[in-house]
């Protein structure tokens, strides 16, 4: 591989990957802010900043923490050390939780107020019906299940566990002249958060743990409350594996997931102008850092808002629901197989259903002439259905394999019992690769038929997980293209063994060869572009922060290569910088989707290669995961994936474009048509099923014209 130059290296070329993450979490709070939207769904945008930051800070700061104790100074590819890049996030993430909650004060609130809806923000608003009911709610369904604890010589300070909502207090007891004793009680998570307080005219809710504070003095009989605040904590949750060591992978992972109970401290929330004997207690028992307590003015942990979103009586304040439509290759009468030796089958999740891929693996399972099925699970549903059909497989006596990755991040216990199940089902089932995650996403079904075994199979950018395919955009194929039946087994085989193919037919696998595979194509069109060629790189992934591949696209930029990015979340790219990446445009759809295809389009001198993958373009992608990359060969389908990305690059209602210092603003719209990328799947996915079943297409169904100079 040619050395990167190091003109493309340089510090001040980069991003810091987690300041560009902060950035993502800006932007799905810029849809909570837009007013022209449903306001449910500003809810549920809100909701969603609140879940992605405690996630960042229990994996991405803890580790930069983690870094911090350990003594590693090594700067990171924009050149700041682990210490200097916690303390751009801390100023960052403050700035971000500023931002929420006069989201959620100033602006969501009284919305929700005029719409009818009024959320109690104290106890002590209630009107004393209000309040009768709210007491007598605490009496028969609160009050038996708490567990008021109090702190003093002894009974230690008590185990707070991550992301908990407690209420802590200040008590003294009555009539004595006494010391102030701390005491806390744990807001339970078995009950409701929001309650619904009956009565007429608007519709009035307040949270579980407003109900709580009211009556702290039936906790603490005999003791005189002083102050009583809710607070929160986040503690690392980065799971630490010694894989050489862990003899049982499966055991090593369950130890480990109880460890992130009490982990260490990393982020404190509590109420606004809480007492400050109580914030230093807190303080001095869970050894945090001041610069890591959030002061929160409004309720704790803004994620009660998706429940809220879910409350029945409010549907003209969402937006319509859309049902995900069949793909018009399966509207016939022809079993799976037959449908699929017709032709190669694009998918285009929720766009089109996930029904194909999970009838893929029922219908393996129940054909007697099925020999085989093969499979990577990474995440999949609380109830899943692809689970139970391979679970149904080995009961019929086919050879079912599965690879489960155990480590999964936030989903290992739930991975654990669809191990188990499959286990107890027959199938043979192992937990992943030493030192690397399988998050490839393929199916294999080895089929007798009257011309000899066929291999049919699916390859996906996304989880077998039919509950999130409704939420997140994917593709898939579904093939029995004889190279790629071949790869697949070889992938297998090296999965369950030690085989390794000497070569591949058409799939690009990690860790060892794809990362080649993408720096040749680059490289291709570099050169194409040199030589005065066709050269042209769009690609659209989750997260961009591999320094080999951005030196290389800033190479190829530099050479006169257009090149299109569309890149959900973290982009440590900087584009349209003069001598650099100028010819480099980097776009990001925040949309009610959540967006996780990877699409890759190379020019090739006017023979264009489109490939799919369930890698993104980071070091843990190319590095120390298993991941596959697929070609896309049927011609009518390279025109159904160009056609994605023709869309997404000409949408002027979702997207946000990256601005050299490394801001997004969102794109100009003047004397330009709307274009919302993913309304208009919707609109062609309903207009495609409504064809194929002969009926009118839908009256708002408009034609996508694409913007000149797209590879259409």
């Amino acid at each position: 591989m040619a050395e990167i130059d190091s003109q493309y290296t340089k510090y001040e070329n980069y991003v810091n990957r987690e300041l560009s993450w902060l950035e993502f979490d800006y932007r799905i709070l810029e849809e909570a802010r837009d007013k022209t939207l449903p306001l449910f769904e500003r809810l549920k945008f809100l909701s969603i900043t609140a879940s992605n930051l405690d996630e960042f800070f229990m994996v991405r700061v803890a580790s930069l923490k983690d870094m911090v104790h350990a003594g590693y100074t090594k700067p990171d590819l924009a050149g700041l050390k682990p210490e200097e890049q916690l303390a751009r996030i801390e100023e960052k993430t403050h700035d971000l939780v500023g931002l929420q909650y006069s989201t959620y004060n100033r602006s969501l609130l009284p919305a929700l107020r005029q719409n009818g809806l009024r959320i109690v923000t104290s106890h002590e608003e209630l009107t004393q019906e209000e309040g009768q009911y709210v007491d007598q709610y605490f009496r028969t369904n609160v009050y038996p299940v708490l567990t008021p604890m109090a702190v003093d010589s002894s009974r230690p300070f008590p185990l707070i566990y991550n992301k908990s909502l407690n209420i802590a207090a200040l008590v003294k007891e009555k009539d004595k002249n006494a010391e102030l004793d701390f005491a806390m009680v744990q807001v339970p998570s078995v009950l409701p958060r929001i309650v619904e307080i009956p009565g007429s005219g608007e519709r009035v809710v307040i949270l579980l743990e407003q109900i709580i504070e009211r009556n702290m003095p039936s906790l603490f009989v005999k003791h005189e409350i002083l102050a009583a605040h809710p607070f929160r904590i986040m503690r690392n949750a980065d799971l630490s594996i010694d894989e050489d060591e862990a003899e049982d992978l499966l055991k090593e992972i369950e130890k480990q997931l109880k460890k992130r109970r009490w982990g260490e401290a990393i982020r404190l929330e509590i109420e606004e102008n809480a007492d400050k004997r109580l914030l230093k207690r807190l303080k001095k028992e869970l050894a945090i850092h001041s610069g890591d307590i959030f002061s929160i003015n409004g309720p704790l942990d803004l994620t009660f808002l998706m429940k809220m979103y879910g409350m029945d009586g409010f549907e003209h304040l969402k937006a319509p629901r859309y049902t995900p439509q069949p793909n018009p290759a399966f509207m016939n009468e022809d079993d799976i197989f037959t449908n699929i030796r017709k032709g190669d089958i694009l998918l285009h999740h929720p766009y089109e259903s996930f029904d194909p891929v999970v009838e893929f693996v029922k219908t393996a399972a129940k054909d007697p002439q099925v020999l085989a099925i093969k499979q990577t699970l990474y995440r999949v549903s609380g109830n899943s259905p692809i689970v139970a059909a391979l679970a149904e497989a080995a009961d019929r006596g086919k050879q079912v394999f599965v690879l489960v990755e155990l480590k999964a991040r936030f989903d290992e216990e739930n991975n654990i019992n669809w191990a188990k199940t499959l286990e107890k089902a027959g199938c043979h089932v192992i937990y992943g690769l030493l030192g690397l995650k399988t998050h490839s996403k393929i199916t294999l079904v080895v089929r007798k038929e009257e011309e000899g075994i066929r291999r049919y199979v699916h390859l996906g950018t996304g989880n077998y997980n039919d509950s999130t395919a409704k939420l997140y955009t994917d593709c898939g194929i579904l093939t029995c293209h004889p190279q790629i039946g071949e790869d697949a087994t070889a992938v297998f085989n090296m999965l369950s063994g030690y085989s390794e193919p000497l070569q591949w037919n058409q799939l690009a696998v990690a860790p060892i060869w794809l990362r080649k595979r993408f720096l040749r194509m680059i490289k291709r069109e570099t050169d194409h572009a040199k030589a005065g060629r066709r050269a042209r790189i769009i690609a659209k992934v989750n997260s961009l922060c591999d320094r080999d591949i951005i030196a290389a696209l800033y190479e190829a930029s530099c050479a006169g290569v257009k090149i299109d990015l569309i890149v959900r979340g973290i982009c440590c790219l900087r584009a349209g910088v003069a001598g650099l990446s100028e010819n480099i445009s980097v776009r990001s759809i925040v949309g009610n989707f959540l967006e996780h295809i990877r699409i890759f389009y190379f020019e090739n001198d006017e023979s264009p290669e489109i490939y799919m993958a369930s890698a993104d373009w980071m070091p843990r992608n190319l590095d120390r995961r298993v991941e596959i990359m697929f070609p896309i060969l049927d011609e009518d389908l390279k025109k159904k994936a160009v056609h994605i990305l023709d869309v997404q690059l000409a949408d002027t209602v979702k997207a946000h474009l990256l601005q050299p210092d490394g801001s997004y603003a969102k794109v100009d719209k003047r004397g330009k048509s709307p274009v919302c990328a993913q309304e208009q799947f919707c609109e062609e996915a309903m207009a495609a099923a409504a064809a194929k079943r002969g009926e009118e297409e839908p009256e708002n169904h408009r034609v996508f014209i694409p913007v000149e100079g797209e590879p259409n």
